[in-house]
């Protein structure tokens, strides 16, 4: 695949960057040199590879699920306009 003048300025676009005639032509090389990469590692076999996190086998730091901080519902409502039970009311926005 490889992409046109045309396709750089769309691309420039959508992505509201304002492109010249000459950085357009640059950035043509350099997107077909990215899906020449991209190209090439399509061509590879990876039915056998395991899909992985990280390149580096790490064990997950883990922590106790615990609740340190609780009830203190009406402490976060304090300062709500209006309030009922503990929970902020507000005002009917569908009909």
């Amino acid at each position: 695949m490889s992409v046109d003048i045309d396709t750089v300025k769309r691309i420039a676009r959508l992505a509201r960057i304002a492109v010249s005639e000459e950085e357009a032509q640059g950035l043509q090389g350099e997107l077909n040199s990215i899906l020449g990469w991209v190209e090439q590692l399509s061509e590879l076999d990876v039915d056998d590879v395991e899909p992985m996190t990280s390149v580096v086998q790490v064990a997950m730091k883990k922590r106790e699920d615990e609740v340190t901080d609780g009830d203190i519902a009406a402490d976060i409502v304090a300062n709500a306009p209006e309030t009922e039970d503990n929970y902020f009311v507000v005002p009917k926005v569908v009909e």
